[in-house]
């Protein structure tokens, strides 16, 4: 399997969180867990967009090890892909950051992240949502940039 359909795999699973175990649970567990889909699938398409630029034969690119050196990388190679690189660091941060819950079990459940000392991120469902489209028309874009 190609990593842009390891991606497109990745939305799938996150798209089952949304629309069945956050719509019946909702809890901050799950809105995480669709964050984490969402960066695997990020991470999976700027692997096949590296991978692309790598197999050209008039580039002469070295693709890093690290996730985040991959992403910048990327950044440089493609201007165009600055707003879904933006929200793949975003989410990366709110992953790896405490984070408060609030209204758990109810409609408005939201995930309050801390992602610097002074500065908190709530993200709710309709949040959720966002990052889930951004990151389905980014996967759109590597994808018809690599075929």
């Amino acid at each position: 399997m190609s990593m842009i359909e390891e991606a497109r795999e990745e939305i799938k699973r996150a798209d089952h969180l949304i629309y069945v175990s956050l719509k019946y649970t909702r809890t901050c567990d799950i809105i995480l867990n669709i964050f984490k889909r969402l960066i695997a699938a990020h991470e999976f398409a700027i692997d096949s967009s590296l991978e692309f630029f790598k197999n050209q034969k008039k580039s002469k690119v070295i693709v890093p090890d690290s996730k985040t050196s991959k992403a910048e990388l990327l950044l440089k190679l493609k201007k165009e892909y600055k707003p879904h690189i933006n929200a793949y660091f975003l989410m990366k941060k709110i992953e790896n950051s405490d984070f408060g819950r609030r209204e758990e079990y109810r409609k408005h459940v939201t995930m309050i992240s801390r992602i610097e000392p002074d500065k908190n991120f709530e993200i709710d469902v309709p949040k959720v949502m966002e990052f889930f489209e951004k990151t389905k028309e980014f996967v759109s874009l590597v994808e018809e940039d690599i075929l």
